[in-house]
């Protein structure tokens, strides 16, 4: 079992798109803080999986073109873009796969590669958000479409026995 670390958008986004997927065990939402200059917490997730059913490449494919990753926004603060990695081999994949998706964006990447420093989870009530709240007006205008994206461009890897879309 391996575990990594993602932020960009609203952690209950984040959240309901690693958990939908095969070959993830658990996603603990909340926020995260990182070694360096950028050690303020963040919404993100971290993200436990099998990275024999689903590789590290995958998840930071589907975490880039499923947020803003091209966007630095002026909620960047709150949402920063990051793959945060648990050690130095993951940090060496993850920046190698950033720059393997360029091309897939008509702009520059902005998701940095970070180490992890701390996390804090969020409390019960905000835990599984979608899952649990799919119908809430926030869910359908700002998760579903992440989830359509997800759908759409990694089907494959989708757990069809958890995944909920319209």
């Amino acid at each position: 079992m391996d575990k990594i670390g993602f932020g960009g958008s609203c952690h209950w986004c984040t959240e309901a798109i690693f958990q939908s997927l095969n070959g993830v065990t658990e996603v603990m939402q909340g926020w995260i803080s990182s070694e360096g200059k950028d050690s303020t917490f963040s919404e993100a997730v971290i993200v436990l999986f099998e990275p024999s059913r689903i590789p590290l490449e995958i998840l930071i494919a589907i975490h880039l073109h499923t947020h803003s990753c091209t966007s630095n926004h002026s909620m960047r603060q709150k949402y920063r873009s990051a793959v945060y990695t648990f050690d130095k081999n993951q940090s060496h994949l993850a920046e190698n796969e950033i720059l393997n998706l360029k091309d897939d964006f008509d702009k520059p990447i902005i998701t940095r590669v970070l180490s992890f420093k701390d996390f804090k989870l969020n409390t019960e009530n905000y835990l599984n958000y979608y899952y649990k709240n799919p119908e809430k007006a926030f869910c359908k205008n700002f998760v579903t479409p992440k989830l359509r994206i997800l759908l759409d461009r990694f089907a494959d890897t989708v757990n069809f026995k958890k995944f909920r879309h319209d």
